[in-house]
């Protein structure tokens, strides 16, 4: 098989990947809160109002929420990708410069993939694009922009 012929074969397939890959990554995101937020899955619950763990386990819940449910994809995302980066640069980077050495690999991936669908948008599988759906009425699925 050909790779242009792959190519084609797999590019049939990106939005409903893209949606698995935004599925996955805000349930994920949304652990992350939960946890920080809740203390479960082995994590001790921040202390209300306390700076910046609390705060940032109000953005992982409530945008790890709409990521997952693909409801304002773009915006959650990008508010996501930017409080990673604030995570890694202010509390990882101090000790150290690679992610492996200090500890940062979760913020880093998780900026990188919200920065992902910040540009991609949420594809296949979201609530926005059913809804979009629902009010025209139309059954086939929406058309993804590339």
């Amino acid at each position: 098989m050909s790779t242009a012929r792959l190519s084609d074969r797999l590019a049939g397939h990106q939005p409903l990947v893209l949606g698995l890959f935004r599925i996955v990554l805000g349930l994920l995101f949304t652990s992350e809160g939960a946890a920080t937020l809740f203390g479960v899955l082995d994590r001790k619950a921040a202390p209300a109002g306390d700076w910046p763990f609390w705060y940032a386990g109000v953005i992982e819940l409530v945008c790890g929420v709409l990521v997952l449910l693909g409801a304002a994809t773009r915006g959650a995302a990008f508010l996501s990708s930017g409080a990673m980066a604030f995570a890694y640069f202010t509390e990882h980077q101090k000790d150290g410069l690679f992610p492996l050495q200090n500890g940062g690999l979760s913020p880093v991936l998780f900026c990188w993939g919200f920065l992902l669908l910040v540009f991609f948008g949420p594809g296949a599988l979201s609530l926005t694009g059913l809804l979009r759906r629902g009010a025209s009425g139309d059954t086939e699925a929406a058309p993804v922009a590339r």
